[in-house]
């Protein structure tokens, strides 16, 4: 479904992924590990347009997408769930969910969409005409997820989506990620708790300083003694 080969992506003069290749099937639930300043962000940026790549190639179900628009490539079906959850805090929890499904014409899908994430999520049907800066971590997570899903994605990119939540919410939001990939949703996902992350994951590889060192599936992952020793503490 989507393939990375040899990408680099630049700020500036440095090189902040150098020769990344990586591959996700549809139906896959794939993850990125790696140390803080690994490239994991910026690979996603890459893959949504969000930041050029300056060699390679990205290509999603056969078409060359690496100097694509990222409006473009929302509408070819891939999301991003933005690391920090990143909502417009002065815009309604309801007036997010339209951003997230501003290229769509269909209003009564798009009316539908939104009604099954309020159902899935009655906390934001609740606060629906709140101001999304005034929501919990936990609650913006939540709607900056329900964002990415109103485009209707065939993939969606998860930057860190436990990042800065309470730990009793943690273990909720990777079932979240789960059931999206379980309801057909192809999912790719850089997660700093390298843990849960393997154990959720189909695939995973494992970044440092831009590269890809390591890959494989999420249990042989996660009896690698290297990722033990460097992400487990065991």
């Amino acid at each position: 479904m989507l393939e990375l080969k040899d990408i680099e992506c630049r700020y500036g003069k440095i090189s902040a992924v150098r020769g990344l290749s990586l591959e996700v099937k549809e139906g896959e639930f794939v993850t990125l590990i790696g140390a803080n300043g690994a490239g994991k962000t910026t690979t996603l940026k890459c893959i949504s347009g969000l930041l050029p790549a300056a060699k390679g190639t990205i290509t999603f179900q056969g078409k060359d997408i690496s100097n694509a628009p990222a409006a473009d490539i929302l509408a070819m079906g891939i999301g991003h769930c933005p690391e920090g959850r990143r909502v417009f805090p002065y815009m309604s929890v309801e007036e997010n969910l339209e951003m997230g499904c501003y290229l769509r014409k269909d209003k009564d899908a798009i009316h539908e969409d939104m009604e099954q994430l309020f159902d899935r999520f009655p906390v934001l049907k609740e606060r629906r005409k709140q101001a999304a800066g005034t929501l919990s971590g936990g609650e913006q997570q939540m709607l900056a997820i329900s964002r990415a899903l109103m485009s209707r994605p065939k993939l969606v990119l998860f930057d860190e989506p436990s990042l800065g939540l309470a730990p009793n919410l943690v273990d909720r939001m990777f079932q979240i990620v789960r059931d999206i990939r379980d309801q057909g949703v192809t999912v790719l996902m850089v997660e700093q708790n390298a843990y849960a992350a393997l154990e959720l994951c189909d695939h995973a590889y494992v970044l440092e300083s831009g590269e890809v060192t390591l890959k494989g599936t999420g249990s042989e992952l996660l009896e690698n003694p290297n990722v033990r020793e460097a992400y487990l503490g065991t």
